[in-house]
């Protein structure tokens, strides 16, 4: 008998189906998890992973098939139901409020105490002792708005445990950690599975797969396609399972000629956000055309308001952004754009793309108003949808037809269609902002290989990340954000991730 024979089976679905009104989410999925086992999820963007997790936490009822607990089949109605059997689950988006202490966001809800009175005491020994015997530390006494995305996720994790969680799933967990958080997110899976815990990773980081798991099951378009032993697996076996075909799984930069003067800079520029506080402080640097210039920082660090007041969305306080050495500061994003500086927004649906309208008119967006896209007054639909048709040919966008609504498409190719977009403009200047977020390692292969086409046609890219590995793949050069200012420039040829992530919590290599 094997060793996974031997332990217990925590946790079953039996052919689960999840269906909704134009689209068969899951279909007939059967996987299994063990005492003590840290099984990862893999698939595309949609494959059905988060949909599995909902099914399984009761935030949706299976259209047909089995979940069962110990052996036991179990119905959940909703989360409470999914909680009191012992299953916890820590969303990509933490679920916290930033004004109450570590201890009181853990027991919110779950409150110890009679007769309406809280025992705040007996909630924080609890929460003190839970925290020891799985060595996460944090202070409990600390507000939330104070501590690191990494503690934070910490929180969320004790919430679970608080709740006497014994199966725990983590949804794309280390999507906003530095390396080092990384580290300590994967020491504290590892004291969790010690512990007797049962983990489920969801994520699309192959590498993080081969480091954690021990098992995994392969999601793609929705059905099961595979189950592998990752200590015995590749990361081009999984990628293949994942998107059906081989995929290259390393970038083929080539050394590319950097022009001497820059087409874009940034001279001590000040920016103030909402509240009236330097988002950006003193911020400067330079990008020449045929290099890629990387942002890493952990979010909220400001590289939002730098994507922002390059674009003219919100205002300069103080400093110049020079584009050919044009101080532009005052320019509306209109005036920038028709100066061939192309953006591509960090939210596709919300930023980039008009979901009701079709892709040929998302296309036509912003140029819409010069010729050829127009006659006088008139849009000329007819260049529109056959430029359109001509660029998801050659961008590969996977669509019955250009005038398909955008909405209708996937991730990956509304994606697509935001790049063959601003590419087809001829930019002198590309702004690039989290340009693979929640894609699979196909679509992330294909929009790495177009944006090192750019880069090779002499255009000027800055590039914002939130992974390092892409940064490390595409960047020319590495300018580390801390705090609303660039405090470090690094080689990636010199340098490592490690290194990197000190500097974007603020420490010193």
């Amino acid at each position: 008998m094997s060793p996974k024979e031997e332990r217990n089976v925590v946790l079953e679905t039996r052919h689960i189906a999840k269906q909704f009104p134009k689209v068969l989410a899951n279909d007939d999925i059967s996987i299994t998890l063990y005492e003590g086992e840290i099984l990862s999820l893999l698939g595309e963007n949609g494959a059905g992973k988060s949909t599995l997790m909902n099914v399984l936490y009761g935030l949706y009822k299976p259209t047909s098939g089995k979940i069962l607990l110990h052996g036991e089949e179990v119905e959940f109605s909703s989360p409470r139901d999914a909680i009191s059997k012992g299953l916890g689950m820590v969303h990509q988006h933490f679920m916290l409020v930033d004004t109450l202490t570590v201890t009181e966001n853990i027991i919110l809800g779950a409150e110890p105490g009679r007769g309406g009175v809280i025992d705040y005491k007996k909630a924080r020994e609890q929460v003190v002792a839970i925290a020891k015997k799985y060595g996460l530390r944090v202070d409990p006494d600390e507000t939330i708005e104070n501590l690191s995305v990494g503690l934070q996720q910490r929180v969320e994790i004790l919430k679970a445990l608080y709740r006497n969680a014994k199966i725990l799933i983590l949804d794309e967990p280390t999507a906003v950690l530095t390396p080092q958080e990384v580290d300590e997110l994967f020491e504290v899976v590892k004291t969790l599975r010690n512990s007797g815990v049962s983990v489920i990773i969801i994520t699309h980081k192959l590498e993080e797969v081969m480091e954690i798991s021990d098992r995994c099951y392969i999601l793609r378009r929705g059905r099961q396609e595979g189950e592998r032993l990752t200590r015995g697996a590749t990361k081009a076996e999984l990628a293949n399972l994942m998107v059906g075909r081989d995929v290259v799984l390393t970038v083929a930069k080539t050394p590319h000629t950097v022009a001497k003067d820059p087409i874009m800079q940034l001279e001590h520029v000040t920016v103030l956000n909402e509240k009236k506080v330097q988002a950006l402080k003193d911020c400067s640097l330079d990008i020449h055309p045929g290099e890629i210039v990387g942002i890493a920082g952990v979010d909220g660090n400001g590289q939002s308001e730098l994507a922002e007041v390059i674009m003219g969305l919100i205002p300069v306080e103080s400093g110049r952004i020079m584009h050919e050495g044009e101080d532009v500061a005052k320019l509306s994003t209109r005036q920038r754009i028709f100066k061939n500086i192309s953006y591509v927004p960090a939210d596709r649906q919300e930023f980039g793309l008009v979901l009701p309208m079709t892709i040929a008119e998302n296309i036509a967006i912003g140029y819409h108003e010069k010729m050829p896209y127009c006659r006088g007054l008139s849009l000329d639909y007819s260049y529109i949808n056959r430029h359109a048709e001509e660029l998801v040919a050659s961008f590969d966008i996977r669509t019955s037809s250009a005038l398909a609504p955008a909405g209708t498409l996937s991730g990956g190719n509304q994606q697509k269609v935001i790049l063959a977009r601003e590419f087809s403009r001829e930019p002198t200047f590309l702004l690039v902002s989290q340009p693979t977020r929640g894609l699979d390692v196909g679509a992330i292969e294909y929009i790495h290989s177009q944006i090192l086409a750019m880069r090779d046609r002499n255009v000027g890219i800055l590039l914002i990340s939130m992974e390092l590995e892409e940064i490390f793949a595409l960047a020319d050069r590495i300018m580390v954000m801390y705090e609303g200012k660039i405090v470090k420039e690094l080689d990636p040829e010199k340098t490592d991730e490690k290194e990197v992530g000190l500097y974007m919590t603020g420490g010193n290599a």
